[in-house]
């Protein structure tokens, strides 16, 4: 009985560790989401930039397009002015780069932008973001997926049937429901008294 008793600590620890190594990858990195998304539909996508650097201020974002990935329009960025850098004209006009400039995002907080884009075909697109900080300090999100300063990635496929949104929010409430258990198997473990 006491061997079993001793292993329950044990399993919700790496249950609890489990559940926040596979959400890891998603903070501290400059993101566009939903990560996977259905080739030829318009869907909303959202850029987070964040500001890492102590006592400075983000100040600029680039967002360079990569190609057959369809930007159809933006929504507004309080406090950001925005320029958009686009071959052709009109409605065959694509998207090649976006600068927000202007706004101000403290240490530990995110820049956000939110565009309506498609993703032409099934395949993986690659972006690159340059983010500047208020002392002229460049940082370029453009490295491999184990860099310090991974680009961000979005993977076309198809889905299924399933929205980008309904996948997003599966894996959120698997990964909130796996700390949950943990932290109640943590609880059973210690005879119900509370965690200090």
């Amino acid at each position: 009985m006491r061997p079993r008793r001793a292993r329950r600590p044990v399993v919700a620890a790496l249950t609890v560790a489990a559940s926040l190594a596979l959400a890891a990858p998603a903070f501290g990195h400059a993101v566009v989401s939903p990560p996977v998304a259905e080739p030829g539909t318009l869907q909303v996508f959202t850029l987070s930039v964040p500001t890492e650097r102590e006592d400075r201020l983000t100040t600029s974002i680039e967002l360079t397009v990569p190609k057959g990935f369809a930007i159809d329009s933006f929504a507004p960025a309080r406090g950001w002015r925005r320029r958009v850098s686009s071959t052709g004209s009109g409605e065959t006009a694509v998207v090649n780069r976006v600068t927000w400039a202007g706004g101000e995002v403290p240490t530990e907080e995110d820049a956000v932008f939110q565009f309506n884009a498609t993703p032409s075909s099934a395949q993986t697109y690659t972006f690159k973001v340059r983010q500047t900080y208020d002392d002229g300090s460049v940082v370029d999100w453009d490295g491999s997926e184990t860099s310090d300063t991974p680009a961000p990635v979005v993977e076309a496929k198809s889905l299924g049937g399933g929205s980008s949104s309904t996948v997003a929010i599966v894996a959120l409430i698997a990964g909130t429901l796996g700390i949950l258990f943990g932290l109640m198997a943590l609880l059973s473990a210690r005879g119900g008294r509370p965690v200090t």
